[in-house]
């Protein structure tokens, strides 16, 4: 069995502030998503040594299990789980931020009002990797496309949005705002509410490739918004007061999402994401996948957060998805739900935090110092 990481330093639940008073219900329902699609497609190993194989009695247990009051889901918590204080990288406290799922009018066609596309994944958008991948091609390109010269990297957002990709067929769907596909972009999902009144949904397929150059801080470098004070509700609005400027400041980053479209089976879940079952609102948590074990319960304390419900955050998360930005051990990016409401609650979160992961027992008994 792999070694465990020093980042994690085993303590006892009662360790973790306000874990009694949490409804582990809600995160049990989501681990148990995690429990059946395992059944198809086993969770790759995190570098942290957290063991995939060590979740299966967890698993097994939830799957046989419908649903649990609270007391018995933290039962079952405590019961499979030692907790493990995560030790951030240079820092003495963990990240977390908010992502959700924008839900926005759209049509099937280019109107009058509705003029900015969503695309699907291009033909030539080729996967990059180890085997193909040539010399002095930028090591953080995962997708490029074919030339006579052989793979180069993909056409960037400003090269697209000047039409590199124009007469394709790849436009399926058309929004009104330049701001709203952006944001779409970043949140990778949306839920579009089409004129017949049907809502689509879509999702992420692809990316150009390039490094994502999140908006925010392009305009706090720029000294436009004090770092201190960008949100998605501050940058919306500078977009609005200088519409002349949203192309120089989008341009920047240079990454461009593709998208592919997916049914809405449960209104009250969210996208599909990198686990591979849909997020469930306020209990699924981006992390960065490299270092974590998709399916890993974490205990998110957060005292200085209160976006949620007005009280302290204090919950267990299951990591269920990824996102470039989400790197380190104490990072993490919230899922809030879909739509306004739950935009208006993602946008503000960015607090300290510490991280607690529920370990499986049977890799840390006997480990302890």
């Amino acid at each position: 069995m792999p070694p465990l990481s020093p980042a994690f330093v085993p303590v006892d639940f009662a360790d973790l502030p306000g874990w009694t008073e949490d409804d582990q219900s809600l995160a049990f329902a989501a681990f148990r998503r995690s429990a059946f699609h395992v059944l198809t497609k086993p969770y790759r190993n995190g570098s942290l040594g957290v063991d995939f194989a060590a979740f299966g009695p967890a698993y097994a247990e939830a799957r046989a299990i419908d649903t649990l009051e609270p007391v018995e889901a933290r039962f079952f918590f405590e019961r499979h789980f030692v907790p493990a204080l995560v030790r951030p990288e240079g820092a003495e406290k963990g990240l977390v931020t908010g992502f959700y799922e924008p839900e926005v009018e759209a049509s099937p066609v280019r109107t009058a009002d509705f003029t900015v596309p969503l695309l699907h994944r291009p033909e030539d958008l080729v996967d990059i990797d180890d085997s193909n991948r040539p010399l002095g091609l930028d090591p953080y390109l995962a997708f490029g496309r074919n030339s006579k010269d052989g793979i180069v990297e993909y056409f960037d957002r400003d090269e697209i949005e000047r039409g590199a990709l124009a007469g394709r067929g790849l436009e399926f769907a058309w929004l009104a705002s330049k701001v709203d596909a952006f944001f779409i972009h970043v949140q990778g999902a949306a839920r579009l509410d089409m004129p017949d009144g049907s809502t689509r949904r879509v999702t992420y397929a692809a990316k150009s490739g390039q490094r994502f150059s999140g908006p925010g801080r392009i305009l706090a470098d720029l000294g436009e918004i004090p770092l201190a004070q960008v949100t998605m509700q501050s940058i919306r609005a500078w977009f609005a007061a200088h519409p002349n400027r949203i192309d120089e400041i989008l341009w920047q980053n240079r990454s461009y999402i593709f998208f592919r479209e997916a049914e809405v089976d449960d209104p009250a879940l969210g996208p599909v994401a990198a686990a591979k079952v849909p997020l469930t609102p306020d209990r699924s948590m981006a992390v960065d996948r490299l270092l974590h074990t998709f399916g890993t319960p974490f205990f998110i304390h957060a005292p200085s957060l209160t976006a949620f419900d007005g009280k302290p955050f204090r919950r267990l998360m299951i990591a269920q998805d990824t996102g470039s930005a989400i790197v380190g051990p104490a990072r993490g990016d919230l899922f809030a739900g879909s739509g306004d409401a739950a935009g208006e609650i993602a946008g503000v979160v960015r607090n300290d935090a510490d991280f607690f992961a529920l370990l499986p027992r049977a890799l840390v008994e006997g480990r302890r110092p």
